[in-house]
């Protein structure tokens, strides 16, 4: 005769007897916690992921919670089959390549923890750079703020939490992503300060309407994607990676605008390729833009172009 908790538990197991982690599960039976993270540490370094130590540090963490792994590692009650069975689903997707934003559902960006899916890009510190550029620039006050492309929101809400008097627009042609930003400025509690639309870069923006535009837009060149790590290449959307046959298709689109939605000295920041500096910019000053300038990451390679509608500032 069984019980209430004698089918919960059965419902549990036939839950984890389908689980895609299933055969790491198998594999680590009998495991301690030790010996887990060691041997998932060397699958991870075998599946080519570079950063094995800190990935698996990462999943642990995330299935641990709120216990930490030192805690863990010293008190093996508070390991369960059931956190096992999660950390090796996670090790699936991870082994196969899903990036570990999508597989752990977020990202650290700037001060903030951004939800990620499929349908948006993982954002990279890389992208702070541009962050950092309009910050320096721009002080805090009466702002009307325009992220083209906006994916996660990352660009946005970072500038939007450091600048209590802004309001941001983001547009994206993604209602996916759109729906991912949304949740994101719900999460940051800066959806008060936040609008999204869909739409192709600035087409239908009203003359004049914002003081800062800023964007991370595609910029790989189109035969350079099928050479992509695997979790860009088959887990990242392809729209917001293609940047035509030169990378610079977006740029374009930009530019060809930007005097028109930008108020009298705003300013344009947009995110580039490492070998794009060159190239952009010289849109940019073809566009009119005064005062254009490549800005370098913290690795020294070009990564964003800056311009102003406008020579008196």
């Amino acid at each position: 005769m069984t019980g209430p908790f004698d089918k919960l538990v059965g419902d549990a197991r036939a839950e984890f007897d389908k689980a895609p982690g299933l055969p790491l599960s198998q594999a680590w039976q009998g495991l301690g916690l030790a010996d887990i993270r060691r041997d998932l540490v060397q699958r991870l370094l075998a599946a080519g992921i570079g950063e094995a130590e800190v990935e698996a540090r990462h999943m642990l963490a995330h299935v641990l919670a709120p216990a930490t792994l030192a805690e863990a590692l010293a008190d093996p009650a508070l390991v369960s089959w059931q956190r096992i069975a999660s950390l090796a689903d996670l090790a699936w997707d991870r082994l196969a390549r899903k990036p570990l934003s999508q597989v752990l559902g977020s990202q650290p960006f700037w001060t903030l923890d951004l939800a990620v899916t499929s349908d948006v890009l993982t954002p990279r510190a890389d992208t702070e750079t541009l962050v950092e550029a309009v910050l320096a620039r721009c002080p805090d006050g009466d702002t009307e703020l325009l992220d083209l492309g906006t994916g996660s929101g990352a660009i946005l809400l970072a500038l939007l939490s450091e600048r209590p008097g802004w309001r941001g627009t983001g547009i994206d042609l993604s209602d996916a992503a759109l729906g991912v930003a949304r949740g994101n400025a719900g999460r940051c509690g800066l959806a008060n300060r936040t609008r999204f639309a869909r739409g192709r870069w600035s087409d239908g923006l009203a003359d004049a309407a914002f003081d800062i535009v800023v964007s991370n837009p595609p910029y790989i060149v189109s035969d350079v994607l099928a050479g992509l790590e695997p979790e860009v290449r088959d887990h990242e959307p392809a729209m917001a990676l293609d940047g035509g046959a030169d990378g610079l298709d977006a740029y374009r689109d930009i530019f060809r605008d930007a005097r028109r939605i930008l108020k009298e000295n705003g300013l344009l920041a947009v995110e580039i390729g490492y070998d794009q500096g060159a190239a952009v910019s010289a849109l940019a000053q073809a566009a009119g833009l005064a005062d254009v300038a490549v800005l370098r990451d913290l690795a020294g390679q070009d990564r964003v172009v800056i311009g102003y509608n406008g020579e008196n500032r």
